[in-house]
């Protein structure tokens, strides 16, 4: 079973951690509401998980996009950087996904960052 929630319970640590950036997945409905962490740790860079390595469903620009909107509330454009949720190799003796979708996937981030620099710029 995955776990699902939102980042609530995790709070207190990670406000405790002395880094720069979490890297925290946000690409599946399961990882709750970006403001819980926006909330808390907008002093630090997100990496924000915008698309799941785990599906071949590949998430659209918008919705990408929409995702980021969301972290912008929080976050300052120059603290945001776009990532997949956990990476597409997850596993050593086989990759999460195909090439083909992977290479979508990847595509799909680069527009939305090209959208995103036009826009907040």
């Amino acid at each position: 079973m995955l776990l699902t929630g939102d980042y609530a319970k995790l709070l207190p640590a990670l406000e405790r951690m002395k880094i720069d950036q979490f890297v925290l997945e946000y690409a599946t409905p399961r990882a709750g509401d970006i403001e819980v962490v926006g909330n808390a740790l907008a002093d630090r860079e997100l990496g924000l998980g915008v698309v799941n390595p785990r599906t071949d469903d590949v998430e659209s620009t918008d919705y990408i996009v929409a995702k980021a909107e969301q972290a912008l509330v929080h976050y300052q454009p120059e603290q945001l950087f776009l990532n997949t949720d956990c990476g597409f190799g997850c596993f050593a003796s086989r990759s999460v996904n195909v090439e083909e979708v992977v290479y979508k996937k990847l595509c799909a981030i680069v527009e939305a960052s090209q959208i995103l620099r036009e826009k907040y710029s």
